[in-house]
């Protein structure tokens, strides 16, 4: 108990600093406007919100389910940031935590940030976590990190439960795109 006290009263103090901009005398400057110094804004979904997020917007939907606690979801972070870069505009792409609620504001962001991770975060918080599941695709048995990519109609063009690379996400994004494949 007084460790979990005293390992939150340490991330309030991290987490005042990185407020302040106190970093070598510097503030940080966030690169778009839902970044700040102390990390990306996230989104609480519930299975609702996570139904409006699968529905098609007319481009490629890649959405990505990872956590903090998670080794492998953490070591694929700096390739779905390149990722990101590399396609942004020309698909949608997200990403859903599966965090404790309670790390919304903290472990969550903290963490996009240190990666500076730019694409929309969430954190799905739901009772039923296998119909959130079924609604992102029946080939997946809930373990982390999954990556889904969607046509621009809502249909699934591929899916990887495991970390993903760079080189082989491009393949599939640039399928999806019609985009000629190296």
């Amino acid at each position: 108990m007084l460790s979990n006290v005293l390992a939150k009263a340490v991330m309030c103090a991290v987490f005042s600093i990185l407020l302040l901009g106190v970093s070598y005398g510097q503030a940080a400057k966030p690169a778009n406007k839902n970044v700040s110094p102390a990390g990306p804004k996230v989104t609480k979904i519930d299975i609702n919100g996570l139904k409006a997020l699968l529905v098609p917007r007319g481009k490629p939907l890649l959405i990505n389910f990872w956590a903090t606690w998670c080794d492998p979801c953490r070591d694929e972070f700096p390739d779905l940031v390149k990722l990101d870069a590399a396609y942004r505009g020309k698909i949608d792409f997200i990403t859903v935590s599966l965090d404790d609620l309670e790390d919304i504001n903290t472990l969550v962001p903290k963490f996009l940030n240190s990666v500076k991770a730019e694409m929309p975060a969430y954190l799905l918080k739901t009772s039923d976590e296998s119909a959130a599941i079924m609604l992102v695709t029946k080939d997946w048995s809930g373990n982390l990190p999954m990556t889904v990519l969607f046509n621009a109609e809502g249909v699934k063009a591929y899916a990887r439960n495991g970390k993903v690379r760079y080189d082989d996400m491009t393949v599939e994004i640039n399928k999806v795109l019609g985009l000629s494949v190296r």
